[in-house]
């Protein structure tokens, strides 16, 4: 892979990371001032991150990639920080988000390839 797609999906997993932080930050209980510049300064850099992926990769490269870190990591820190409970089902579904993700980035670089 090359040196702008491996920084294209770090800026996507950055931005995936990001909004889940955002979404933990929403749920923490402290002041409700604080919460609200939390949940406002991850959403502004996960756009930032974002909108950085897009500039080396596809539309959809960037945004499974951004969904797929977003739901991973939202899960597990609804697992790990606040007790919430994870299915079988759940686990699965993240598993194949992320064999969709690995076939869609390796297929829109084999496509990519084969026009050039």
């Amino acid at each position: 892979m090359e040196g702008g797609k491996r920084k294209g999906y770090a800026w996507a997993i950055s931005a995936g990371f990001n909004a889940a932080l955002a979404a933990i930050s929403a749920k923490l209980s402290i002041f409700q001032f604080a919460r609200y510049g939390l949940v406002l300064l991850f959403n502004v850099t996960m756009w930032a991150c974002y909108v950085n992926s897009l500039k080396a990769l596809s539309s959809l490269q960037a945004t499974v990639t951004n969904f797929a870190t977003n739901f991973i990591t939202s899960g597990l820190a609804g697992f790990f920080l606040f007790d919430e409970s994870l299915s079988f089902q759940w686990f699965a579904g993240a598993l194949l988000i992320v064999i969709g993700v690995i076939v869609l980035s390796k297929s829109s670089i084999e496509e990519k390839v084969r026009n050039d």
